[in-house]
């Protein structure tokens, strides 16, 4: 590298290093104890849980052998080992000893049943319930599939087998709860989610705004977003973007239409400072979360087991974002 480039990039960084904000936690020993919480075992396995263990015979004459566990049975068991990174086998052990200490005389399910009865799970991921006038930022992350080690990789290269998921949430910018999610494979774009997504926010529950990077900026998503009667869409459009509807054409302007014009008039900057675009972060920082807390590697082979161990993961977030989060500040 040239010396002159090199200053360059040294003092850029130094720059960026100077100009970079410091936060501290005004409320640290709350949090202190939520982080300690995560790991209690009541956190996982509740007293509703075992009151509603075994599966309710209503249908005798129904064929088939009848379900022993619950879906809330199985679907504890399944969420203590993504919270521990347990496989199924070590899973059963650990849930049997927990149940043991705690007196009670439930069996856990056998690591068979986790994974037949883990594929038919309906999980709803909210812990609480949801706001009126909802904000929500959504983004997307990879999450691997069949990984590989370092040193693999390096001599023979990636196998045609690798291949990942794609996660998609939805995230309230008040509260911090991931509010929607969904799990595709890597073929899917962001933009064609954005219908599937929020079809699981019920219409009582008006959305007031939604965020995305420049990911959701196509016709498709905006589609989706009109049809809901958002008010408020703040899509960064691309840099080269031409207006869509112009000013002679007859019902009213397009609201991509309408930030591209503002961003022409204050720049883009000023734009996302003015509509809160910042606040899109959230969906970053809890698929950050997701990663640090679990890993970025989904287990399971089948894609129905995938997908529910994912948005198990998602549901663990939402708990630990009740037990408690960082109130953080800015030093001056």
């Amino acid at each position: 590298m040239p010396q002159s480039k090199k200053k360059k990039t040294e003092s850029r960084s130094n720059r960026s290093k100077k100009n970079k904000k410091q936060y501290k936690v005004r409320n640290w020993k709350e949090y202190n104890e939520a982080l300690v919480n995560r790991g209690r075992i009541l956190v996982q396995i509740s007293m509703e849980a075992l009151e509603k263990w075994e599966e309710e015979q209503k249908d005798k004459k129904k064929p088939g052998r009848p379900k022993k566990f619950s879906d809330l049975a199985i679907e504890t068991a399944l969420t203590f080992g993504q919270v521990f990174h347990l496989p199924l086998r070590t899973t059963e052990g650990v849930v049997s000893s927990i149940l043991e200490l705690m007196g009670t005389d439930k069996r856990s399910p056998d690591y068979t049943t986790l994974s037949i009865r883990g594929k038919d799970l309906s999980i709803n991921m909210r812990t609480r319930p949801m706001r009126e006038n909802l904000h929500i930022a959504v983004d997307s992350t990879g999450v691997k599939v069949f990984g590989e080690g370092e040193w693999k990789v390096r001599k023979h290269g990636y196998s045609k087998r690798r291949t990942w998921l794609e996660v998609h949430l939805g995230v309230d910018e008040e509260t911090g709860d991931i509010l929607v999610g969904e799990v595709t494979d890597n073929t899917v774009h962001d933009s064609e989610m954005v219908e599937p997504l929020l079809s699981q926010i019920p219409e009582e529950h008006p959305v007031s705004q939604f965020s995305g990077d420049g990911a959701y900026d196509t016709k498709n998503c905006y589609d989706a977003l009109e049809a809901r009667d958002i008010p408020k869409i703040t899509i960064p459009p691309q840099k080269n973007a031409r207006i869509w509807k112009h000013g002679n054409s007859k019902g009213k302007p397009h609201p991509r239409d309408e930030n591209l014009r503002e961003i022409r008039e204050k720049g883009r900057r000023q734009w996302k400072i003015d509509n809160d675009y910042h606040r899109r972060s959230l969906s970053e920082t809890a698929m950050f979360r997701l990663k640090t807390i679990f890993g970025d590697k989904v287990p399971a082979r089948i894609f129905e087991n995938q997908r529910n161990q994912l948005l198990l993961r998602l549901k663990m977030l939402n708990r630990m974002t009740l037990l408690g989060m960082p109130d953080s500040y800015v030093v001056e």
